[in-house]
């Protein structure tokens, strides 16, 4: 029997908030990388989800997830792991990946072949290089259904869902750095940041079209930076 809530959930920076609220309502969450586990604990114990699953690599800040968690009871239940290996296919139904790079975070869904299911809602919150996870949902199928830009930690984030069953495409570049987050407060500055790694990306290339093109998207971006 689950335990009832006792304590207010913790509250949550925008990186989290953001996370949250593309969790859906009444379905089983697995909270991938849990690191303190406080989102695992808004979920909980806001009621939103009737069960959540935090999940880590490493014992210390499942620890600290558990202690978190520790007034919701068995609504919360821990897994000590790798990525997705810990759940079984069909125990959670959204997956909250956030906290880590876009390759490592690729590296988990390629892990996990069942996630490719349209069932199954994901949230991920890339650390670094947002435009190869969203070249890489793209290629493999995974419709980006929506973006949320938020501020956490002196960075912009964006925070993505997505879920399988689109067509196969080969998105422009200008799409895999901006998304779906035109228009949103401080998009601007977001394409900012984004241009600052592009630049250091293009002085590592040799004369020719790739250069040529990379010239072209830093164009882009300026037009749309603050």
């Amino acid at each position: 029997m689950t335990t009832l809530p006792t304590s207010k959930p913790p509250r949550l920076d925008a990186r989290l908030s953001a996370a949250f609220a593309y969790v859906r309502p009444g379905h089983t969450a697995a909270d991938i990388g849990c690191d303190h586990g406080k989102l695992s604990a808004a979920l909980a114990g806001s009621g939103r989800c009737p069960l959540v699953f935090a999940c880590d690599l490493r014992p210390d800040p499942l620890e600290k997830a558990r202690r978190a968690c520790a007034p919701y009871g068995d609504a919360v239940q821990f897994r000590l792991g790798s990525g997705l290996t810990v759940l079984a296919p069909g125990e959670a139904e959204d997956i909250v990946i956030a906290g880590m790079g876009a390759e490592t975070i690729i590296e988990i869904l390629e892990g996990a072949p069942w996630v490719f299911d349209g069932r199954y809602n994901l949230v991920l919150v890339p650390a670094t290089k947002h435009s190869i996870l969203r070249r890489w949902l793209a290629r493999r199928g995974f419709a980006l259904l929506g973006e949320t830009l938020c501020h956490a930690a002196g960075r912009w984030y964006a925070v993505m869902n997505a879920r399988y069953g689109a067509e196969p495409f080969e998105p422009d570049g200008l799409a895999c750095l901006c998304g779906k987050l035109a228009g949103q407060e401080g998009f601007g500055a977001y394409c900012a940041q984004q241009n600052v790694k592009l630049k250091k990306y293009r002085r590592g290339l040799p004369p020719g079209p790739e250069a040529e093109a990379v010239d072209e998207l830093i164009r882009c971006l300026e037009d749309r930076s603050v």
